[in-house]
């Protein structure tokens, strides 16, 4: 049985953050650093959501499969041969082994290294050779082979992004995205292209700290000074059932092809989908995958809305400048991480005007976990 969310946090950390009053206080440090939290959000917030997954142009041809870890479960994402993408639980229904270690094509079939257990792109299994015998399809008496397929998850994939639900619980994806839709000034995503996705590895911080980072502009003049120019002033904060963020629609005309200037909204969608759009006609998504209290694997794809080519040199131009970006809050977001650990480290206190939209995010991790 899973500890209480009570139990984790303390009952006067959890009573600190629930209390009303001019200025709020954040959530307690543990549930950025406790290995029982990462655990209760594994457990309770994360199955229950539409989970962001991966990206549908990694998967373009037949039997291409991406392995990915949602919830702390091994999950592998195919497309099959109806150019579905589909996902299932990443293990072998015979010994449980983890099925496919590294993205790659598996051809028509999905086959277990161990036993040779061999199963279709739609996860029927199709043969379990020697099972019950000295010959190639010898079964136990008895044995239903349509009883162990690969274990399906609920899945579907908006625009370019996969998402998945472990528990079948969430309600449609239209549903879902519909908020972050009104957010997106009439733009259609139809026209989106992928340009370009930079791996930047592994964070040394709570996947929430990149979420609030993300969706607060308080920090932006401070911590991007040399890669922005859109002034706090220009900013406001979202905060609408099923979407938060903020936006900036900056008060002058750019500057400078190094710095990002430009009116600007940054929506997500709870828990993990990350979306920037950059007027007049850029996109950028994060792939944000927990991994543990203090660890998060990080990815960001960037794509162009609508037609028109992007030179080699734009879209290197563009790597430079989020590479750069996504340094700077990286190094604020790993100290964010580690100032946690200081026996003063509380839950902070939020900007009723500039935080708003952080404070909604952690109320919902809180009711997720309650």
């Amino acid at each position: 049985m899973s500890l209480s969310l009570r139990s984790i946090l303390g009952t006067e950390a959890l009573a600190a953050f629930e209390a009303t009053g001019p200025v709020a206080q954040g959530l307690p440090a543990a549930a950025y650093t406790s290995e029982a939290f990462f655990a209760l959000e594994n457990e309770r917030l994360f199955p229950d959501s539409w989970v962001f997954a991966g990206l549908a142009h990694e998967l373009a041809r037949t039997g291409d499969a991406v392995p990915v870890t949602v919830a702390g479960r091994p999950v592998l994402l195919v497309r099959d041969a109806e150019g579905r993408v589909r996902a299932f639980h990443n293990v072998c229904r015979h010994r449980c082994l983890r099925l496919v270690d590294e993205p790659g094509n598996l051809g028509s079939k999905i086959r277990c290294p161990y036993h040779s257990w061999t199963y279709g792109l739609d996860g029927a299994l199709l043969l379990a050779p020697y099972f019950g015998g000295r010959e190639l399809r010898a079964a136990p008496a008895g044995f239903d082979r349509e009883r162990y397929g690969l274990v399906p998850v609920r899945s579907a994939t908006w625009h370019d992004w996969i998402f998945v639900n472990l528990s079948g619980t969430a309600p449609p994806l239209e549903d879902f995205v519909a908020p972050l839709v009104k957010r997106l000034d009439g733009f259609d995503l139809v026209e989106l292209r992928h340009l370009v996705t930079i791996d930047l590895g592994e964070v040394a911080a709570n996947w929430k700290l990149l979420i609030e980072n993300f969706i607060e502009p308080y920090h932006v003049q401070f911590v991007h000074p040399t890669t922005t120019e859109q002034p706090l002033a220009d900013h406001y904060t979202i905060v609408d059932p099923g979407c938060l963020g903020c936006a900036v629609d900056v008060s002058r005309d750019a500057k400078r092809e190094d710095t990002l200037s430009a009116d600007s909204r940054y929506l997500t969608l709870f828990p993990n989908f990350v979306l920037g759009l950059y007027l007049p006609d850029q996109v950028g998504v994060h792939l944000n995958i927990p991994m543990a209290p203090g660890r998060t694997r990080q990815r960001r794809a960037i794509y162009r809305l609508g037609p028109g080519p992007v030179s080699a040199e734009d879209t290197e131009r563009l790597v430079r400048l989020w590479r750069d970006v996504h340094r700077e809050d990286r190094d604020i977001c790993e100290r964010l991480q580690t100032g946690r650990a200081s026996d003063a480290a509380g839950g902070g206190v939020l900007s009723p005007v500039w935080e708003d939209s952080v404070r909604s995010f952690q109320e919902l991790v809180v009711e997720r976990l309650k």
